[in-house]
Parts: structure tokens; sequence; C-alpha cells
């Protein structure tokens, strides 16, 4: 266990912050795969702004790699034109 107060602040900091990051990539995670599995095509037409932007703001914040990110988009675009 650390001994300095600045280690322990990191800690508990770093502990935080993993909780906020895990919230949003396990609710963006759930969108993509409601989206995925949506057969009605205004549905998905309305979900697909929602998740981008979702996808988006993860990977400004560097919870997930911006390239990971445009190759989801990309996959539920095509899914939702091929609706």
């Amino acid at each position: 266990m650390a001994n300095h107060l600045s280690s322990k602040k990191r800690i508990r900091q770093s502990e935080k912050k993993r909780l906020i990051n895990r919230y949003f990539s396990v609710t963006t995670r759930n969108a993509v795969k409601k989206l995925r599995s949506s057969e009605d095509k205004t549905e998905a037409e309305k979900l697909y702004p929602q998740v981008t932007s979702m996808l988006d703001k993860l990977a400004k914040k560097n919870i997930i790699h911006k390239k990971k990110a445009s190759n989801l988009k990309s996959k539920l675009q095509k899914h939702v034109s091929s609706l």
C-alpha cells in the first residue's frame, strides 16, 4: 500500500475515473448492441446519431481509440443503410 499522501490521492482519483469510464463504455456498448439488433429502419436511423455521438465522446476522452470509434461508426452506418 502507498505511504505518501500524493500516491494515496492518486489511487482515489484513478478509482473514481475508472468507474466513470466503465459506466460510459458499458452504456455505449449497450447502445451499439441495441442499434445492431434493431430491425426497424426508422428506429435505427433515429438511434444512429446518438450512438455515433457517444462513440465520438469516448474517443475524445481516450476511453477507446479514435480508429476503433471510426470502425464502429462505419459498420453501424452499413447496417442502418442495409435495412
